[in-house]
């Protein structure tokens, strides 16, 4: 029995998403839909996600939370951060470039000891109303920073042999269709490409 561990933010947890639950709640039912087919092997998912997460956050509860649902068959390890880490309130980034850099790296160090099946997944684009503008939360968002940031997951990737999963490009050109009214979740429809991208990840567990 392989354990699949989903490491995020609100849009991990599925937020925003009333009819599916959220990407990571697709492919829950997915694996378990399998599984009672009688196709395959038993993979168990857990949406460790956490609204308004950002790496500061991971990195205080990942040795837990991977210590606590360490399967002897395998796991996989999905790291998905950098929408709250790249948001600037009152001039200051949550957490910075460079910072975020080291945080995901670190994060990665704690996931190889218990994985060898390390995925990192990209960060969304924003709407275009809120790129730039300071939201009610008082946070502002650009896509500028999110390219950015989404560099750095691709660098870290590549460096450690790991996969990319790459959102940000699939949900690109549409954006504006898929994210929810507050430019930054999926709505029902984003959320199930995601799904779509990510299934023939998980088949190959199943």
């Amino acid at each position: 029995m392989v354990y699949g561990l989903f490491f995020g933010d609100s849009i991990t947890y599925g937020e925003y998403d009333g009819v599916f639950g959220g990407w990571v709640d697709i492919l829950k039912r997915y694996a378990l839909q399998k599984f009672h087919e009688g196709n395959g092997d038993e993979l168990i998912l857990f949406n460790l996600g956490i609204g308004g997460e950002t790496t500061e956050g991971l990195l205080k509860r990942m040795p837990v939370e991977l210590a606590a649902r360490n399967s002897a068959d395998g796991n996989l390890v999905f790291i998905s951060y950098g929408a709250n880490d790249l948001a600037i309130k009152d001039g200051v980034y949550s957490v910075e470039p460079d910072k975020f850099k080291e945080n995901i790296k670190i994060a990665v160090q704690h996931a190889k000891q218990f994985s060898k099946d390390i995925y990192l997944v990209s960060i969304l684009p924003i709407a275009q109303k809120i790129d730039g503008i300071v939201v009610g939360s008082g946070k502002l968002r650009t896509n500028e920073e999110v390219i950015v940031y989404n560099q750095i997951l691709k660098d870290i990737a590549v460096e450690n042999s790991l996969s990319y999963i790459d959102f940000y490009n699939a949900v690109l050109d549409d954006k504006e269709i898929l994210l929810s009214a507050d430019g930054v979740h999926p709505n029902e429809k984003g959320y199930g490409i995601m799904a779509e991208i990510a299934i023939p990840i998980i088949e190959k567990y199943l």
